[in-house]
């Protein structure tokens, strides 16, 4: 499998008279894009060459901690290919927002799709692939989900189950790599890979900078929690120096259009309306009725005012607050793990230049799902992934309540914007 995606990638590039280069994809959110994300792009291409593409999986209108994103998703898009990626694909909206395993397996899914890329590149604290891969391996094993269960039954929290499972399996100094956020998306990626048998190599990138939801450090990255702080501070000037020029371009753009910044509070009422009118049956289908939460969750939207108080009533030392606000956010968007298809059944191009146009060409043959370039080519669609589109779209409308002008909050959005295509030189 590995040798024939070089093959093809060998004939591309004969095919458009250039010798062969390496295409990489990343998985992000950028939300919003900062100078750690332009590191990653930078670093990437000193890596594997300066005529490496990058194709980018990035997540739409919601992000992965079940929360809005700051700024509409063609914008981001936009600023992404302005500093350096040459073309965006939507990561669909079940995976955007789903725990860390299932957004990076959509991620994989998305870039192995297109049938062009050649390497995984994401950063991580140790900045080192293969130890990454080990650990994902390692939770592969068929031991390890009965060193993790042995572990819960005990009611401490997953995170910690999971590293000491691997402790019991890899010893202490590689389990300690669990510990950091990003390191710990790595290895969600590098698992993603072997499950899939994915031919794409992991690149990992060491992050340099503030930590993962960490305060702001003076001359390092800023992490992008810090700047959505600042933003929600009123601090709007000091949280745009912090932004490359093309994303500090594009808040300016829709600030003043009246649709940033995004923030899910402004839409408590409409979320909260929502959650008292479903029943306990209605919760269970978020998780299936695997957890408890569910019940925990219907008691706590009767006994809550705001979002806070219910995530506040319904958490436990098991379960993370992020996994809350991810249940919060699905019960809004009216999404449940029925609607979520098996595998990624379409791209979806959100932004490209000259080069990700070239690549756009490349993938209509080698794509293994169809490419949506217009929202008319979803007539094309079989019926699950028509109606995973219907989702996207409902769920950009409930995304459009919380712009801070509500003049600008039209639906339809979904079926009448395309990819933002921009010009300039292509490197191949």
């Amino acid at each position: 499998m590995a040798t024939s995606i070089f093959t093809e990638m060998s004939l591309f590039c004969h095919w458009i008279g250039v010798k062969f280069v390496r295409i990489a994809g990343m998985i992000v959110e950028y939300n919003p894009l900062h100078s750690g994300h332009l590191h990653l792009l930078e670093e990437t291409r000193r890596r594997l060459g300066a005529e490496t593409a990058i194709v980018c999986a990035m997540s739409g209108n919601f992000v992965q901690r079940g929360d809005f994103a700051l700024v509409r998703k063609h914008q981001r898009a936009r600023a992404a290919v302005e500093s350096g990626a040459d073309l965006v694909l939507e990561l669909p909206l079940p995976w955007a927002v789903s725990s860390a395993e299932t957004f990076a397996d959509g991620g994989v899914q998305v870039l192995s799709a297109t049938g062009v890329v050649t390497d995984l590149a994401f950063g991580s604290e140790i900045g080192e692939a293969a130890p990454l891969m080990e650990l994902a391996g390692c939770l592969l094993l068929p031991a390890y989900p009965k060193e993790l269960r042995r572990r819960l039954d005990s009611g401490l929290p997953y995170a910690a189950c999971r590293q000491a499972a691997v402790e019991a399996l890899l010893g202490p100094e590689k389990a300690a790599l669990l510990e950091s956020p990003n390191n710990i998306l790595g290895v969600e990626y590098c698992k993603a890979l072997l499950r899939r048998s994915s031919p794409m190599r992991p690149l990992s990138v060491r992050r340099e900078g503030s930590a993962h939801d960490g305060t702001l450090e003076p001359g390092a990255h800023p992490s992008a929690s810090a700047v959505r702080a600042l933003l929600r501070q009123g601090e709007t000037e000091r949280a745009l120096s912090l932004l490359p020029s093309a994303m500090e371009r594009a808040y300016r753009e829709e600030a003043a259009a009246g649709r940033a910044p995004v923030f899910a509070e402004v839409c408590q009422r409409a979320v909260l309306a929502r959650l008292r009118t479903m029943t306990e049956t209605d919760f269970a289908a978020l998780d299936q009725g695997k957890e408890g939460l569910c019940h925990r969750l219907y008691e706590a939207v009767r006994s809550s005012a705001t979002v806070e108080e219910v995530l506040a009533a319904a958490k436990t030392k098991r379960y993370a607050y992020a996994r809350l606000r991810r249940m919060v956010l699905w019960a809004y968007l009216g999404l449940t793990p029925a609607d979520v298809p098996e595998t990624v059944p379409y791209l979806r191009p959100l932004a490209a230049n000259e080069t990700g146009r070239r690549l756009l060409a490349r993938m209509r043959q080698s794509a293994a799902v169809p490419i949506l370039t217009k929202p008319a080519d979803g007539r094309t669609l079989g019926a699950e992934a028509r109606r995973l589109l219907a989702l996207e779209a409902q769920a950009t409308d409930l995304y459009t309540l919380a712009y801070p002008d509500l003049s600008a909050a039209r639906g339809g959005g979904e079926w009448r914007e395309g990819p933002v295509i921009l010009g300039g030189h292509a490197p191949f």
